[in-house]
């Protein structure tokens, strides 16, 4: 079973895909802020995964497929990781700025490329983008307190949670359809934490502008680039799928100074320009050696 359109979508750039996941993942986070008021991070994380897999499922319609016990296993580990990776984030975002949260959890990306990466331009590019990632966290965690270091033990979950969705998430993209597989991994993470986090649900219950914004946030932050990541995985390696990632560092940055005026400093150009030089040596596509004419 194929993704209607994948064919059309898995021939656009990886790179490109990337900067329309990072878009509209940290536009939906940017407005998931606006409702942590209302919903607490959490709360507003997993009814996003709800939401987002009741999309999904009612589009791919899983039941059609055929599961083995092996499928399940590695679908329901990939949905656990997901969910506590979306969770851990939202409440880092609650406490520090949206491109420095993104920016610290790179550092599960990171390990990824260091410890799978083979070839010499993933190493220098996971460097280059390390770097980069470094740069663009800036100075903002002067700032102190009891909340940052609430955000920093969250993001740092996230961090490793982020490793583990990028290694689980290939082997469950390679395995057939990897959008409809993701659907039922989002319904399995949600269940998974919904004895702790369905209560903070209620809320959207009593107002339609509170379940129109889950709506806008789940497509934007889950079904959008989660779906648009399984079509990458099924391409790349895990560690340039790794170097990848460092792009959505950047388009936080550019989402969290646009909508929530959290402005980059001038060091932080130079992190996304170390960002882009990673992601263009790594996109390099080798060319093959010419046969050797017979002698």
């Amino acid at each position: 079973m194929r993704t209607p359109g994948a064919g059309a979508v898995g021939r656009v750039p990886a790179p490109a895909l990337f900067v329309v996941s990072g878009l509209t993942q940290y536009g939906g986070a940017a407005v998931a802020v606006g409702l942590f008021t209302q919903m607490g991070a959490a709360g507003v994380a997993w009814s996003r995964l709800v939401v987002a897999a009741l999309v999904l499922l009612l589009w791919r319609r899983p039941w059609r497929m055929t599961w083995t016990r092996h499928d399940l296993l590695a679908v329901a580990l990939f949905g656990v990781v997901l969910a506590a990776m979306n969770i851990s984030f939202y409440v880092a975002i609650e406490h520090l700025p949206l491109g420095t949260a993104v920016a610290i959890e790179f550092i599960g990306p990171v390990a990824v490329a260091a410890i799978t990466g083979s070839g010499w331009r993933e190493r220098v590019g996971i460097g280059l983008a390390a770097v980069g990632v470094v740069l663009l966290a800036g100075v903002t965690l002067s700032l102190g307190g009891d909340g940052v270091v609430v955000g920093l033990v969250a993001i740092g979950v996230a961090a490793a949670c982020w490793a583990g969705y990028i290694l689980l998430g290939r082997r469950v993209a390679v395995r057939g359809d990897g959008v409809t597989m993701l659907a039922v991994a989002m319904a399995i993470g949600s269940l998974a934490f919904a004895p702790f986090l369905a209560a903070t649900a209620a809320p959207a219950f009593g107002s339609w502008r509170l379940a129109l914004a889950l709506v806008v946030v789940a497509v934007l932050s889950s079904v959008v680039p989660y779906g648009l990541e399984q079509l990458v995985l099924r391409k790349v390696s895990p560690a340039t799928f790794a170097v990848l990632l460092a792009l959505l560092p950047a388009t936080a940055a550019v989402v969290g100074a646009v909508v929530l005026g959290q402005w980059p400093h001038g060091v932080e150009l130079v992190g996304l320009v170390l960002v882009s030089a990673a992601i263009a040596l790594t996109s390099v596509r080798r060319r093959p050696r010419l046969a050797e004419p017979p002698a």
